[in-house]
């Protein structure tokens, strides 16, 4: 301890004096040129809390909390500039890692949301909020959507942020709600309290095969969607995948006019009527290496086809195919006759990768200020989705969607490999 104003005193000495080498005159010192550059040290990491459902092996709190710990690939290399410093979890499993890695990296375990964040102070202590609300042992309602406790855990991280009059960056793990009343309430309450706030999949960041995308303003003609799973938790990373793309057509993004559920037996029909186009079906479903022939003949009883209308005229089907499709993928026809299609990798090693790719933007923002890409791109994807499973539930309605009426103007946010991990700005 009494060393510690000594060893700065020295560095602050041999700082002045490569400062006071650096004014001499070229003239009178010509080996200036030679002299050593003074090492710039880098910036202090910004301090974050992490407010999460459960923390066990390949969680999504493990493999975005663990990049903080451990780097990247979390195997002890270099990392975001972020420190997690305080942790609440709200459900302990008999494979709990919290705990172990509390004491292993000298984080806080908290009771308490308030707590996290104030770190038993008066005020906001942190530099930012990690919410991740996936996994856990949580109810299902009856339009089969998983109620974890994403709107309660916004609730009381703002509310924490009213108390002390102030407000520090949050990112919000896939979609808010996931019913869509707490997901408009978690969005008008960040606008309320100007909450730079950003949410969503890490899907639309990870690696594409081929890896191609539309190009930034260009007309789309027509596109169709293909995912996999369950409706809830794989029908919003199939949206958002499709919806990260879309968002770069002409004219921004103005909204969904309306949305329709329908079951996997229609796609015949909606193939003879043009609603799925036959080249984009065939793209689709090559690129996420499906057959054809099984789509067709198969019956999907835990599968379904959305139907999106745009309020820009475009129609956008996205075919859920649990048990057929291999993977997520989007296909889409631009105005020039052009057919593109891509799928978004979802791979383990190392350690999920296309999660460091998610926090990169999210260290990005906590860094600046300001959300990495707009979150209303995924307040829209989540509305969509809430309200095709209430029009699945409600015998397959087309329902009309002005709440969705969401404008937006998109940003030309990478994805990996697009993405230099090593830059901290």
């Amino acid at each position: 301890m009494n060393r510690h104003p000594l060893v700065l005193r020295r560095r602050e000495f041999l700082i002045a004096s490569s400062m006071a080498a650096a004014t001499v005159s070229r003239t009178n010192n010509p080996l200036w040129a030679y002299s050593a550059p003074i090492l710039e040290l880098p910036p202090p990491k910004k301090t974050v809390a992490a407010v999460v459902t459960v923390y066990r092996k390949d969680s999504h709190a493990d493999v975005l909390l663990g990049k903080i710990l451990d780097g990247w690939k979390q195997d002890g290399g270099s990392g975001p500039a972020l420190r997690l410093v305080s942790l609440y979890v709200d459900q302990f499993p008999s494979d709990d890692l919290s705990k172990s890695l509390a004491t292993k990296h000298g984080f806080s375990l908290t009771s308490t949301i308030r707590e996290a964040i104030t770190l038993g102070t008066n005020s906001v202590a942190v530099d930012g909020v990690l919410s991740i609300g996936e996994h856990g042992d949580y109810p299902w309602n009856d339009k089969e959507q998983h109620l974890y406790p994403r709107r309660r855990f916004f609730e009381e991280i703002t509310a924490t942020f009213s108390a002390y009059g102030r407000v520090v960056p949050v990112f919000n793990d896939k979609h808010p709600g996931p019913e869509w009343s707490d997901a408009k309430w978690m969005y008008e309450r960040a606008k309320e309290l100007k909450v730079p706030w950003m949410a969503g999949s890490s899907l639309p960041m990870s690696f594409r095969e081929p890896d191609v995308t539309i190009p930034w303003g260009c007309h789309v003609e027509a596109c169709l969607g293909v995912g996999y799973s369950g409706l809830d938790v794989y029908g919003f990373h199939t949206l958002e995948f499709l919806q990260c793309i879309l968002e770069r057509r002409a004219n921004a993004e103005k909204g969904v006019r309306s949305v329709q559920c329908l079951p996997t037996d229609e796609i015949p029909r909606l193939l003879k009527d043009g609603t799925i186009r036959h080249d984009l079906f065939d793209a689709a479903l090559a690129t996420s290496r499906t057959h054809r022939k099984a789509v067709l003949e198969s019956s999907i009883p835990e599968g379904a086809v959305f139907l999106i209308q745009y309020q820009d005229g475009l129609l956008a089907p996205v075919l859920m195919l649990s048990g057929l499709a291999n993977g997520i993928s989007a296909a889409f026809k631009t105005s020039d006759g052009n057919v593109i299609s891509a799928r978004t990798e979802e791979r383990v090693e190392p350690r999920y990768p296309h999660f460091a790719y998610l926090l990169k933007g999210i260290e990005q923002m906590i860094l600046t200020g300001r959300p990495a890409y707009p979150v209303e791109r995924t307040l829209l994807t989540a509305g969509a989705l809430d309200r095709l499973l209430t029009s699945r539930k409600e015998g397959y309605r087309n329902l009309e969607t002005p709440e969705l009426l969401i404008p937006y103007v998109p940003v030309d946010y990478a994805y990996a490999p697009h993405i230099d991990l090593t830059r901290t700005r």
